[in-house]
């Protein structure tokens, strides 16, 4: 769990992104892994979107071990429940695992990141995008 969440984190993934990333995705040259099916209001089959990988997640690629065709071989559901009963055991009320990316958007901009350096992590087609805006916003606050 450990390991998803800091992905998750400075990755800006999606749950389900994360856990259908196979290693023969990774452009490990390139810092950057192609999302297949990414999640789009328009277009959610076929939707294979390269994303470049900060080096804090690229990280913890490089710690998971090649035991499987996926770098994290486990189902959303089990993500899922394991962030939940984390969150509980922790004592964190109202804390979702999507949560994770909306922070690590932030936070890629608090870093001084450009619109453009950001989208290439988030995934966001449009730079005009209102999560992207008002991250932007919220981190020059």
């Amino acid at each position: 769990m450990a390991a998803i969440t800091v992905f998750a984190l400075f990755s800006t993934r999606r749950q389900e992104e994360i856990v259908r990333i196979q290693w023969r995705n990774l452009d490990h040259e390139g810092k950057r892994v192609l999302v297949r099916d990414m999640k789009h209001p328009g277009e959610k089959i076929g939707n294979d979107v390269w994303v470049d990988i900060p080096e804090q997640a690229f990280r913890v690629i490089d710690a998971m071990p090649r035991k499987n065709e996926r770098i994290f071989p486990y189902s959303t559901d089990a993500v899922s429940a394991a962030f939940t009963r984390a969150g509980k055991l922790l004592g964190i009320d109202d804390l979702n695992f999507h949560d994770l990316r909306h922070e690590g958007v932030s936070r890629l901009f608090e870093m001084g990141w450009s619109i453009p350096r950001v989208a290439a992590v988030s995934g966001h087609r449009s730079w005009q995008s209102p999560e992207l805006g008002s991250k932007r916003r919220e981190a020059s606050n």
